[in-house]
C-alpha cells in the first residue's frame, strides 16, 4: 500500500490545527520525615488546612493537620511504614470524606468506611464530610421526644431525649459499656439507627460486642465503626467524627432520629495528645494540646434535634411529595415561605393559616431529625474533676456517673443518684413516668444519706426505718441485668408499685421474683390496663384506679420461690 506525501501532509496539519494543549497543574512535595503515623513535608504551600494528600509510590492517604511556614505536618491515614523519605506526595484538593447510606447498616467498618467484617465491599457511592458545621440556633429546636434505653433507673430519674447529649462516666469495669449497648438493643421497636463508635478498645472486645448486637437483632439498624488499640493514632483521632458524619446522613437526608455511641472519648483525646505532641505543638495541662476542648466541642455541638419545616399548601397535597416550592405564600422574590420550629408554626396556624381557605399547615418531608450522642469517658480511681471529664461534662447535657462501690455491691447499673443528672429533664419522659418519678430522685438520694446515717448504730424511729425498708426495696426494683431492656410502660407500672408501698411487705429478695411475675401477671391476666398505658402514654385517674386494683389482685396470688431462684 503506498502513501502520498500530499495526503500525510495534510492529516498532520488537521491534527495539528485541532491540537489543544492541556495543563495540569498540581502542588508536589517531598517527604522530608516519616514516623509514628506522622509525615512532615517540604512543599504543598497551598494547601488547605484538613485537606486530603496523598502519598504517590504506596496510595496511602493523609490529611494536613500542622500548616508551617516551611513544611506541613501530615497525620497518616494508613500504613506508615511503607512510606520512605522523598516520597512524592501530591494535594487533593479535597476534604476527608468517608462514605455513608443503607449500605453500611449492619457492617463493621474503620474510620474511613473500609470494611472489616469479611463481608465485601461497601456498594454505595454517597459520601459526607467528615468535620461540618454544627446546626446553628435557628436550625435546632428544644429537646421534647424521650429515648428510650430499657432501664429503668436512666429512664425514671435521668432520661435522655432524642438530641440530647449524655455523658457516661465512670471508672473502667463498672458497665459504662453495657449501658450504651442496652441503649442501642432497646431501640428495635423505636426506628432508630444506632452507630457504635470504638475507640481504642480490644479487637476481641469489638468482636464480642458484635455477636451480642447481632444475637439481639440489634445489628439490623447499627453501624459499627473501630478504630482498635492497635490502629494508628490518626485513625483512633478522627473515628468519633467519622461515626457522626455517617449518623448525620440520616438526620439531614431523611429526618430520621439517630443515636451516637462513643467508646470512649478518653481514649481519643489520648490518641489527639499523641498526635499533637508529635507534632510540637506546644502541651498544656496534664501535656493535652491547647485545643482538646474544641476537639470535643465541636464533635458534640453536632448532635442536635433538628427544627421541623413547615408549609401552607393546599388541602389534598400529598403529603410525602411536598416541598417548600408548593407553599401558597410567597416572598417578594417569590420564594415560599417557610415556618422553622414550633414557635414559627404556632405563628402560622393563628396569623397566617386562616388568610388561606382551603389550605393546610403541611411538615416538609426528611425535616426534623435528631442525632442523641451517649460519649463514654473513663476515669481514673473516681476522679471525675480531672481536665477531660470536666471538660466533656461541661459540653454535655448531663451525665451517668457509675460508681465502682455500687456495681461491686451488686447493684447494677451502678448509678450514683447523687451525682447523675439529665438536664433535660422530664421534658423527656412519657407524662406517665413524668408522674410517677419526680420524686424518685430524691427519695433515692435522702435514702442514701439515711443508709450511711443508720450504719452509725443510732435508735431509728419508726418513720426514718419505714423510709430505710422502701429504699432498699426501691434500690432492688432498680436494678437490671444486662441485655434486659424493659418497656417504658412495663416500668411505669412496676416503680408505681414501688413508690405508692405495695412493696413494702415483700421481703428484699424476693422483690425481683416480686418483679418478674408481676409483669407476667399484666401481660397475661390484665393485658386491659397495659393496653390503656401503651395507648395514652399517661396515668388518668380511671387508668391508675385499674392498675391499683391489678396490682391489689396480684399481691394475694403472689408465690415466693422457695429454691431461691426468680
Amino acid at each position: 500500500m503506498r502513501f502520498k506525501a500530499d495526503e500525510i501532509v495534510s492529516v498532520l496539519e488537521q491534527e495539528i490545527g485541532q491540537f489543544r494543549p492541556q495543563i495540569e497543574s498540581r502542588e508536589v512535595g517531598r517527604v522530608l520525615e516519616v514516623g509514628d503515623g506522622i509525615a512532615r513535608i517540604y512543599g504543598l504551600s497551598g494547601v488547605m488546612a484538613g485537606e486530603m494528600v496523598e502519598f504517590k509510590r504506596t496510595g496511602v492517604r493523609g490529611l494536613a493537620f500542622n500548616l508551617e511556614e516551611n513544611s506541613v505536618g501530615v497525620i497518616i491515614l494508613g500504613e506508615y511504614l511503607e512510606i520512605a523519605e522523598g516520597d512524592e506526595v501530591t494535594s487533593t484538593g479535597q476534604l476527608l470524606r468517608v462514605p455513608v447510606g443503607d449500605a453500611l447498616i449492619g457492617r463493621v467498618v474503620d474510620p474511613l468506611g473500609n470494611p472489616l467484617d469479611g463481608k465485601g465491599t461497601i456498594p454505595t457511592d454517597q459520601t459526607r464530610p467528615v468535620e461540618s458545621i454544627a446546626p446553628g440556633v435557628a436550625g435546632r429546636q428544644p429537646v421534647n421526644q424521650p429515648l428510650q434505653t430499657g432501664l429503668k433507673a436512666i429512664d425514671s430519674m435521668t432520661p435522655i431525649g432524642r438530641g440530647q447529649r449524655e455523658l457516661i462516666i465512670g471508672d473502667r469495669k463498672t458497665g459504662k459499656s453495657a449501658i450504651a449497648i442496652d441503649a442501642i438493643i432497646n431501640q428495635r421497636e423505636e426506628k432508630v439507627i444506632c452507630v457504635y463508635v470504638a475507640i481504642g478498645q480490644k479487637e476481641a472486645t469489638v468482636a464480642q460486642i458484635v455477636e451480642n448486637l447481632r444475637a439481639h437483632g440489634a445489628m439490623d439498624y447499627t453501624i459499627v465503626v473501630s478504630a482498635s488499640s492497635s490502629d494508628p493514632a490518626p485513625l483512633q483521632y478522627i473515628a468519633p467524627y467519622a461515626g457522626t458524619a455517617m449518623a448525620e446522613y440520616y438526620m439531614y437526608e431523611q429526618g430520621r432520629d439517630t443515636l451516637c455511641v462513643y467508646d470512649d472519648l478518653t481514649k481519643q483525646a489520648a490518641a489527639y495528645r499523641q498526635l499533637s505532641l508529635l507534632m510540637r505543638r506546644p502541651p498544656g495541662r496534664e501535656a493535652y494540646p491547647g485545643d482538646i476542648f474544641y476537639c470535643h466541642s465541636r464533635l458534640l455541638e453536632r448532635s442536635a434535634k433538628l427544627a421541623e419545616r413547615w408549609v401552607i399548601v393546599p388541602q389534598d397535597a400529598d403529603p410525602k411529595r411536598i416541598t417548600e416550592d408548593w407553599a401558597l405564600n410567597r416572598t417578594p422574590d417569590n420564594k415560599g415561605v417557610v415556618y422553622v420550629g414550633p414557635a414559627d408554626k404556632e405563628h402560622a396556624e393563628k396569623h397566617d393559616l386562616p388568610r388561606y381557605p382551603g389550605a393546610k399547615l403541611a411538615k416538609v418531608p426528611n425535616t426534623g431529625g435528631s442525632l442523641t450522642a451517649l460519649p463514654i469517658i473513663e476515669t481514673q480511681e473516681g476522679e471525675v474533676s480531672a481536665y477531660i471529664p470536666t471538660n466533656v461534662i461541661s459540653i454535655t447535657d448531663g451525665q451517668i456517673y457509675l460508681q465502682p462501690d455500687l456495681f461491686f455491691a451488686g447493684i447494677r447499673p451502678a448509678i450514683d443518684v447523687g451525682i447523675s443528672v439529665s438536664r433535660v429533664g422530664g421534658k423527656a419522659q412519657i407524662p406517665a413516668m413524668k408522674q410517677i418519678a419526680g420524686s424518685l430522685r430524691l427519695d433515692l438520694a435522702s435514702f442514701r444519706e439515711l443508709e450511711a446515717f443508720a450504719q452509725l448504730g443510732t435508735e431509728l424511729d419508726k418513720a426514718t426505718q419505714s423510709q430505710l425498708d422502701r429504699g432498699y426495696r426501691m434500690v432492688e426494683l432498680l436494678k437490671q441485668p444486662q441485655f434486659k431492656p424493659m418497656n417504658v410502660v412495663d416500668q411505669v407500672m412496676v416503680i408505681y408499685a414501688g413508690t405508692k408501698g405495695f412493696l413494702d411487705k415483700v421481703p428484699v429478695k424476693q422483690v425481683a421474683a416480686w418483679e418478674s411475675q408481676f409483669l407476667q401477671f399484666m401481660r397475661e391476666q390484665r393485658p386491659g390496663v397495659r393496653e390503656l398505658l401503651l395507648n395514652q402514654r399517661k396515668l388518668t385517674p380511671a387508668i391508675e384506679q385499674q392498675l391499683k386494683e391489678a396490682i391489689e389482685g396480684f399481691q394475694q396470688q403472689f408465690q415466693a420461690p422457695t429454691d431461691g431462684k426468680v
